[in-house]
C-alpha cells in the first residue's frame, strides 16, 4: 500500500521543487501544503517538524523525515523506497 506523503512547501522554493521532483520521478502522489501565504499552516508545519521553519518539510505516514536534502539522502541510502511502499 502506498504511503501517505505530505509536503509543506512554498511556490518559489528551489529545494521544494527538487524534493517534489524526486517524488514525482518515483510516481508518488503527495499532498502539497502551501505555507507561503498561510501563517496558520506554517505554524502547524513548524510544530509538527519539531521547530524546523525551513521548507520543504516532508512527512511520510505522519513521520517527519526532514527536508529536500534529507529525502535525497534517504534515497541514496536505499531507505526511501521502502518508506514510500515502493
Amino acid at each position: 500500500m502506498a504511503a501517505r506523503v505530505e509536503v509543506y512547501a512554498t511556490q518559489s522554493c528551489p529545494y521544494c521543487h527538487m524534493a517534489r521532483g524526486l517524488l514525482a520521478r518515483k510516481g508518488v502522489e503527495y499532498e502539497l501544503i502551501d505555507v507561503g501565504r498561510d501563517p496558520d499552516k506554517r505554524a502547524q508545519m513548524t510544530q509538527r517538524a519539531n521547530g524546523r521553519r525551513t521548507v520543504p518539510q516532508i512527512f511520510i505516514d505522519g513521520v517527519h523525515v526532514g527536508g529536500s536534502d534529507d529525502i535525497h539522502a534517504l534515497d541514496r541510502a536505499g531507505k526511501l523506497d521502502p518508506m514510500l511502499g515502493l
